[in-house]
């Protein structure tokens, strides 16, 4: 599985690879379709690459959350209408576990995190075992935490992170060690 990675929507300002990206979003950057807000976006950075079948990704995430919907994590994408994002999301004054499964519309769920700080690194983790994702997440190396099952259909789709900045420009996000390997095994209750 090794497969060159690629920008949709490549920011102005980055550097780096898989091992290192460091980034600093465009102005109103995001990936959300229609549910309560009412609008279509579709331009959040993306590193990404192909993937086909069953797989486990993961990366770190750290970032300078200061404004309302900063976020950074992990994507995978089937085409525009269908996709997953999972990271970090600043909302209501404090970092959020953030899910936005997308099949049409967008749904959101997050976890509260009060305790982490923008310097905590975030490890997140998804893993596709046929029509279905698991997102995980581990926080400053505790166990990995279960934060959402959902369905995903499409067999080929692309899979990275991705960063964004709904409300402003220059959210500054780093990723570490992003890599794309066999699927973690099936047990949803073993780390």
């Amino acid at each position: 599985m090794h497969e060159a990675f690629y920008w949709l929507n490549e920011p102005s300002v980055w550097s780096g690879d898989a091992k290192a990206l460091e980034l600093r979003t465009d102005a109103e950057t995001d990936f959300w379709r229609e549910t309560f807000y009412g609008f279509i976006r579709d331009n959040g950075h993306a590193f990404i690459r192909p993937v086909s079948g069953d797989f486990t990704v993961a990366a770190i995430v750290t970032g300078d959350y200061q404004a309302l919907y900063d976020q950074a994590g992990l994507y995978l994408r089937a085409d525009e209408r269908h996709w997953i994002k999972a990271g970090i999301e600043y909302t209501d004054g404090m970092m959020h576990f953030s899910v936005v499964v997308t099949n049409g519309v967008s749904d959101w769920s997050v976890i509260p995190l009060p305790d982490a700080t923008p310097t905590d690194e975030i490890a997140v983790r998804l893993t596709r075992h046929g029509d279905a994702v698991r997102v995980q997440l581990s926080v400053s190396g505790a166990a990995w935490q279960m934060a959402r099952l959902c369905p995903f259909q499409a067999d080929d789709a692309e899979i990275g992170v991705m960063a964004c900045s709904p409300q402003r420009e220059g959210f500054h996000a780093n990723f570490r060690d992003l890599a794309v390997g066999p699927p973690i095994p099936r047990d949803l209750h073993a780390e």
